[in-house]
């Protein structure tokens, strides 16, 4: 396995947490981004093999454009900023940059992606049942719903063909057409999530809980190595060939 030089963006829990892993699999740490000043060091920048964002939703955007002016490779664990999806994607084509994102990259997490898909396949032929997603956070999470929920939220709508959208469980009054999905932030609880559909006579549920950072730091730092060399907008799925 080729040892990356690796800049962390973001030196908070999981930066520290990234930065365990990455030395654990021999990697090294060349430089860190905590600051707007910590990206004048152009030197260590231009030494990168690729960067490694999980800082705040409110500077994911320039932090992204900045690594495709830099064509410095990005892997990209920061939410927040999905509403402008595609507009990334095609910034990525035109510059020929290299961005890896995932809503959470932890592997148990984007198994549940996966059963989750299937599980909605099977309950959109139940109308009785009707679905829901709870997630709960750390206190220090400032995006709500979480990333990750969204991304089941997508799963399940993609399989109902009655689900045209999500919302977060705010207002007394849901349209049928509409997902559900509630939250709670609470002390420094890493990430749980919780799929369930409900009818008069029965709950069935599809649950993850982390226990802590590392898995989604192993993840991340795994779809670092895999991106080297290549070039485009890629995701999760394609680390994991789902």
């Amino acid at each position: 396995m080729t040892k990356l030089k690796i800049i962390i963006i973001g030196y908070g829990k999981m930066g520290k947490e990234i930065e365990a892993i990455a030395l654990q699999r021999g990697h090294s740490i060349i430089h860190k981004i905590d600051d707007p000043e910590d990206w004048t060091q152009l030197d260590l920048i231009s030494e990168a093999d690729v960067a490694i964002d999980f800082s705040v939703p409110n500077i994911a955007l320039d932090n992204m454009r900045r690594c495709m002016s830099l064509l410095l490779p990005l892997v990209i664990g920061t939410t927040g900023w999905y509403d402008h999806m595609q507009e990334i994607e095609e910034e990525v084509k035109r510059t020929n940059a290299s961005i890896l994102w995932a809503s959470n990259f932890s592997l148990g997490v984007n198994i549940l992606f996966q059963f989750n898909k299937k599980l909605a396949e099977v309950m959109s032929r139940f109308p009785e049942y009707r679905p829901h997603i709870h997630e709960i956070h750390h206190i220090q999470k400032t995006d709500a719903p979480s990333g990750t929920a969204i991304s089941i939220a997508e799963g399940i709508i993609s399989e109902y063909k009655n689900l045209d959208r999500w919302e977060l469980q705010e207002n007394t009054t849901i349209a049928p057409s509409h997902l559900t999905i509630s939250h709670e932030r609470i002390g420094q609880v890493p990430g749980t999530h919780e799929i369930t559909y409900t009818s008069e006579v029965d709950r069935i549920s599809l649950r993850h809980e982390a226990k802590n950072r590392k898995g989604f730091a192993i993840g991340a730092v795994m779809a670092a190595e895999w991106l080297l060399g290549k070039k485009g907008f890629f995701n999760m799925k394609d680390v994991l060939g789902f």
